[in-house]
């Protein structure tokens, strides 16, 4: 299928690893102009410039970041067609009272309003060309599970948000939808401090054997396996293209089945 996705122009936030990384990939491969950020260089965010992504070095946290991203778009291209809000942070927590309010400030900064300030520095380019956004939000934004219990807020606020821009928006011609995975084989599960480390703890196994095995089965999740970057990537990709110009205000569940009601 021809996603004709050549020549636009998408922004990516977050894109040195994980989701963001498969979605800037994916993204080039369709032939778009990808703009991305991360706090750090790495050896992927060099590889993706090496195929011509413009790699923005800075925290998009920080006053002005998000402006910085669409500037290089604008700078580079003249426009801008899509904005893909992937930045998110979590820790796995013992207990709700073990969440500061400094934690939880630092976790909805990221994980909420990066994608506040974002969009709102896209917008004006994206509805001069009809664009789109896709949120990245999480299936904990409708399981709030206690060991993510700010993470999970915060991800309820972002899917609130995807409707509410897609009620403003979408009559001016920009689209606005959410992509909810499950699980997903990223940093935020496999690093050193991530969350398979956690479930391995407390089931006396690896932490491989803890998503390969353990997370599939106590969450219940029907194919069996975790999801796969690149699977939700295909999915964004789909959401941002012309195959989906009448799709919007739209949360899609990537889960293997975990969720089992509508």
């Amino acid at each position: 299928m021809n996603l004709e996705l050549q020549g636009k122009v998408a922004v990516v936030t977050g894109g040195s690893k994980g989701i963001g990384l498969a979605v800037a990939a994916a993204l080039l491969d369709e032939g778009a102009h990808v703009v991305t950020s991360s706090r750090t260089s790495t050896p992927e965010l060099d590889a993706l410039a090496a195929r011509g992504a413009t790699v923005v070095l800075a925290d998009i946290t920080e006053a002005g970041t998000p402006q910085r991203l669409v500037d290089a778009a604008l700078s580079a291209y003249g426009r801008l067609d899509v904005l893909v809000n992937n930045v998110g942070a979590g820790s796995a927590r013992s207990s709700f009272l073990d969440v500061d309010d400094a934690e939880w400030a630092r976790i909805f900064d990221v994980t909420f309003f990066s994608v506040v300030r974002t969009s709102r520095a896209a917008l004006p380019a994206l509805l001069e060309n009809g664009g789109t956004i896709v949120n990245i939000s999480s299936i904990n934004a409708r399981l709030p599970f206690p060991t993510v219990v700010d993470y999970s807020a915060a991800k309820a606020a972002v899917t609130n948000l995807t409707k509410a821009l897609s009620e403003e928006f979408a009559p001016r011609g920009v689209r606005v939808n959410a992509v909810s995975p499950g699980p997903v084989r990223t940093p935020f599960w496999t690093g050193q401090d991530g969350m398979a480390h956690s479930v391995a703890a407390g089931a006396g196994v690896t932490a491989q054997q803890a998503l390969d095995e353990v997370v599939p089965q106590s969450m219940g999740i029907s194919t069996g396996r975790v999801t796969e970057a690149r699977e939700v990537a295909d999915l964004v990709l789909f959401l941002a293209s012309a195959r989906s110009a009448n799709t919007t205000g739209a949360e899609f569940i990537l889960d293997g089945g975990q969720i089992k009601t509508i």
